[in-house]
């Protein structure tokens, strides 16, 4: 029995061998939770102004153009400049944005337009730093440590992913919302302390100058891999057909009314937290594609059972294990983006990545919206969840190259082209994509 528990328990060696990790991750973890906290309180300062929901959601597409559009540039710009310098950067960045709030708080007639402005920035910079981040992690751990650092990553987001929204409710109930961006400031403050202590990480050798050939190139190796084509198109599917979150209120008059929606939003957490709390195994399994598979169609299976469900308790069972399938999934997917991409293009990889997984739900809210027209909302859901089970069968079969995917394939051939990287810097100038096939 104890056995078996050190092989699900969430591996921390990552934390204690490096100190970078430490401090990157030390950072995130407090800034995540008062990012949550302002990602629950913007829409609420756009209903108080505006009392109407579709002013509301509009923040969505505000955030969600400026995101595809830098998401490429910061990919580019990763693969060119220290990515330390621009993580601390973009939390600076953050930093001045979330004062911009604050002091708009603090006006007698707060302005919505600045709300609309400041949400795109946002987006913007998250575009920018996210690339750089994820390609932090391979340079600040080693190989063998990068499913832990992931897992443990997973678990940072779904703890500020359950603690930010509660404590926004908390304080937007009992003090101003200037004190909330305040709140949301400090953990910048701290971030901004723990990644200034961080060592440089510099570009790789020969790095490719931005522009758009540098990010064409990126484009052509992403098409290029089948293990990479596979992780964001099953995802991708998985998402768009599966994502009922829209539909969270109508369940939620059905279930038990208004007093449940939180239960709803919140389940899909806790079973990703659980999820990773016992990951342990995953670091010794290496058909990572077939898990993504497996995982991508254990989601859709839940959320056919969160259609199906008449009782609260049956509903919430589903997302549990809908989320616990989504971070089983997210947790091999960024092992084979972390153990098999070359570093000189891991900051333009990491923006395609940042596209996919960003999109998928977004365009699936709005898919789960549409059929609840059609079909109503639990045939909206069921017959997402089937369509998702269906579609990743037809890619498994499409893309049998991704489903034989062996991670210590990937990580031999990402040390082979980091190397052949090297010695072509090292020699005439070529930066052509590398090949070592």
């Amino acid at each position: 029995m104890k056995k078996l528990l050190r092989h699900l328990a969430l591996d921390i060696t990552p934390l204690r061998q490096s100190r970078d990790f430490r401090l990157v991750y030390s950072g995130a973890a407090v800034s995540s939770v008062g990012s949550f906290i302002t990602y629950v309180t913007v829409p609420y300062q756009v209903y108080k102004i505006t009392d109407d929901p579709l002013l509301v959601g509009l923040l969505g597409v505000f955030q969600l153009v400026p995101l595809l559009v830098m998401a490429f540039v910061g990919g580019a710009l990763a693969d060119y400049l220290d990515r330390r310098l621009l993580v601390l950067g973009g939390e600076i960045a953050f930093t001045l944005l979330c004062g911009v709030l604050l002091l708009n708080s603090l006006s007698d007639e707060p302005h919505l337009w600045l709300l609309y402005l400041v949400s795109a920035l946002t987006s913007a910079v998250d575009g920018v730093q996210r690339p750089a981040m994820e390609g932090l992690l391979p340079r600040i751990v080693t190989p063998a440590q990068i499913p832990a650092a992931s897992a443990l990553n997973s678990m940072r987001h779904d703890v500020a992913q359950l603690a930010g929204p509660a404590l926004a409710g908390i304080l937007i109930a009992s003090v101003d919302l200037a004190w909330v961006y305040a709140i949301d400031l400090a953990t910048f403050a701290f971030s901004l302390v723990c990644l200034a202590a961080v060592r440089a990480v510099p570009p790789p050798p020969a790095a490719d100058r931005p522009s758009l050939r540098s990010v064409a190139t990126g484009l052509r190796y992403a098409r290029s891999r089948p293990e990479l084509l596979g992780t964001y198109l099953v995802d991708i599917n998985a998402m768009f057909f599966g994502m009922p979150q829209a539909l969270y209120p109508f369940m939620a008059n059905k279930l038990g009314g208004p007093a449940v929606l939180g239960l709803l939003y919140a389940a899909p957490a806790v079973g990703s937290l659980l999820a990773t709390l016992t990951s342990g195994w995953t670091g010794r399994v290496h058909r990572h594609g077939l898990m993504v598979v497996f995982a991508a169609g254990a989601w859709g299976l839940a959320i056919i059972g969160v259609g199906l469900a008449n009782t609260l308790w049956l509903a919430l069972l589903c997302l549990v294990l809908a989320g616990a399938a989504d971070m089983i999934s997210g947790l091999f997917r960024m092992t084979i983006w972390n153990q098999t991409i070359p570093d000189h293009l891991r900051g333009r990889l990491a923006g395609i990545e940042m596209i996919s997984y960003s999109t998928g739900p977004l365009l699936g809210n709005m898919r789960a919206g549409l059929g609840a027209r059609v079909v109503g909302i639990e045939g909206s859901v069921i017959s997402g969840g089937v369509l998702c089970v269906l579609g990743t069968l037809a890619l498994a079969a499409a893309l049998p190259k991704f489903l034989r995917y062996d991670g210590r394939d990937g990580l031999a051939r990402k040390q082979a082209e980091d190397a052949a990287w090297a010695a072509r810097a090292s020699g005439p100038a070529d930066r052509g994509l590398v090949h070592t096939d």
